[in-house]
């Protein structure tokens, strides 16, 4: 425990730094996840077969980007877009190129989450926007988003559970981060004290997201 204290005081301006990466390509994925994953997964689930607006070429694309992403391995899906994050970013080393890639599987897990979600919802739901003459876009937002926003924050919760998982990965094109710090100056440099309290910071930012997260969601279930 001593050597832990002293590990992390000596470090503690590095840690702070790394927590800050962190929490930047947390922010970006996660707000990449409801900008374009939350209406990507709405679209998904209107357009599925039988869905209630079916456009089958719509879905296949929208559902073939979701399927692709989430079984690509992460850090071969970090090398594939390098072209593309050079051309976007001017290079590929640092938190922000690092956060591109991320912000992939964010939009992708999240798609998939509040794809379920929805075909969660009690089919009466979609009945009732009908006999009401709503349109896709109302029953959007006047019903299905009003009726699963409880799951939907749940299922944010857990996408960003996930990508501070993934997010040790982009420490190899130098994104940083708290996982990076733990392995390149906990593991690699034998200093285990170090690395085994990094992973006790990381599994309490991870229960505090959880608990928060798990708060809103039943704050927000109305049933």
């Amino acid at each position: 425990m001593t050597d832990a204290l002293a590990s992390l005081a000596a470090n503690a301006d590095q840690i702070g730094i790394a927590l800050a990466e962190t929490g930047y390509m947390l922010a970006f994925s996660l707000a990449a996840a409801v900008v374009i994953g939350l209406p990507l997964g709405v679209t998904i689930f209107l357009a599925r077969p039988g869905g209630f607006r079916e456009h089958k070429p719509v879905w296949r694309v929208a559902n073939m980007y979701v399927i692709v992403v989430r079984s690509f391995p992460f850090l071969l899906l970090v090398v594939f877009l390098i072209p593309l994050t050079r051309a976007l970013y001017g290079t590929t080393f640092g938190t922000a190129a690092a956060t591109f890639p991320l912000c992939f599987v964010g939009v992708a897990l999240y798609a998939r989450l509040v794809e379920q979600i929805l075909l969660e919802i009690p089919p009466g739901v979609l009945h009732a926007a009908r006999s009401m003459g709503a349109d896709a876009r109302q029953t959007v937002a006047h019903f299905l988003l009003v009726e699963g926003r409880s799951g939907l924050v749940y299922a944010l919760t857990s996408a960003a559970i996930s990508l501070i998982s993934y997010s040790t990965v982009l420490g190899i094109v130098g994104g940083g981060g708290i996982g990076d710090f733990a392995l390149r100056f906990g593991y690699q440099e034998y200093d285990y004290p170090l690395m085994y309290s990094i992973i006790a910071i990381v599994i309490v930012c991870v229960l505090l997201l959880q608990t928060v997260g798990e708060k809103v969601s039943t704050a927000l279930d109305k049933r």
